[in-house]
């Protein structure tokens, strides 16, 4: 089978290192995935194989964009399949932005509920936008009486104090789209998916099949990681990625579901789950994040320039990156299984 990633650009993606992490892994009868994000481990994972695969992700937004594409693929490359707008683009943040409130909650309530509409504009507009920030709430504009304004600016003069808008007060940021490499149809360097209008709906049906029998789940990352998701069911492979804690001296402002504290939570749960012979766990992390015991096997490796490392290589980060390998992961040593 042909290997496919995900039709918009994520920061941090592990693209590089997928390979890697099957090596180590080997044959498994139950994948996890915590902190889904683009989704590229489980995507390049090799065929044939057998087993469940349970992904998880806090952001409701890619949460249900998963889920769309798997039980809705056509109807999501609908909503997907549109040319850069720059009024487009505001007008669709802001009205995904006041679908974020109730969107974890109908995910959560219903193992098979998606919106394919949400899905389609939510990775339209990841694939336009330029940088972090997508829907993240963070930002001045608001919609009154149908119009977009600048809330932190007065209005006629005056300072315009807001009546509640039922979103939380939250707004959108307004910038420019990305214009480069084919607009919003340039796979692979941050301004997204494919040439043509054709390929998006062929893209997104291999991707349902792929994810036909992955369970999707949105919420806190622990509640994927119990007995009954993981060794219950044999030998389980759980891979980690959370966003980097404060020691990694990293961007704080990528993703929408930020968190500097987390990845020690996660970090704390890797150390005791990976002493079990039937747990594979693949920590990912910097250089001196954290203090793993040393029967654990530390992978190094470089981010490089992609839209995965930008944000690591504006700190010089890239270089420092690391998966942690607990001690019954497989050697590298022994060789490709695959």
């Amino acid at each position: 089978m042909e290997q496919l990633d995900a039709p918009f650009p994520y920061w941090g993606g592990k693209r590089k290192v997928a390979g890697e992490v099957w090596t180590r892994f080997g044959k498994l009868d139950t994948y996890v995935e915590p902190f889904f994000g683009s989704g590229v481990v489980l995507l390049r994972r090799p065929q044939p194989f057998t087993g469940t695969e349970t992904v998880n992700d806090l952001d409701g937004y890619i949460a249900n964009f998963y889920r769309a594409i798997r039980l809705a693929p056509e109807e999501t490359a609908r909503w997907a399949d549109s040319p850069v707008n720059e009024n487009d683009l505001h007008a669709c943040h802001y009205w995904l932005l006041k679908q974020h409130d109730s969107l974890a909650e109908r995910l959560e309530g219903d193992p098979e509920w998606c919106d394919p509409k949400i899905a389609g504009w939510w990775c339209w507009g990841m694939c336009c936008w330029i940088g972090s920030g997508f829907c993240s709430g963070q930002g001045p504009w608001r919609a009154i009486d149908g119009k977009l304004v600048n809330t932190r600016e007065p209005q006629g003069g005056v300072s315009r104090k807001l009546s509640h808008l039922g979103d939380n007060g939250r707004g959108i940021k307004r910038q420019r789209p990305h214009l480069g490499g084919g607009g919003a149809h340039g796979k692979g360097t941050g301004q997204g998916m494919v040439a043509h209008s054709a390929d998006i709906y062929t893209w997104f049906t291999g991707l349902s099949a792929r994810l036909k029998r992955v369970r999707v789940c949105c919420g806190d990352w622990s509640r994927v990681c119990g007995p009954s998701v993981t060794f219950k069911h044999g030998i389980a492979g759980v891979f980690l990625d959370p966003p980097y804690s404060a020691e990694a001296n990293r961007n704080n402002a990528l993703y929408r579901c930020e968190s500097a504290t987390v990845a020690q939570d996660v970090c704390a749960w890797a150390i005791e789950a990976g002493k079990r012979k039937d747990m594979r766990i693949a920590l990912c992390g910097y250089d001196g994040e954290h203090d793993m015991p040393p029967e654990w096997s530390i992978y190094e490796w470089n981010a490089g320039a992609g839209l995965g490392g930008q944000a690591a290589e504006r700190t010089n980060n890239g270089k420092r990156e690391r998966i942690y390998f607990s001690p019954h992961c497989l050697s590298a040593k022994q060789g490709r299984l695959f």
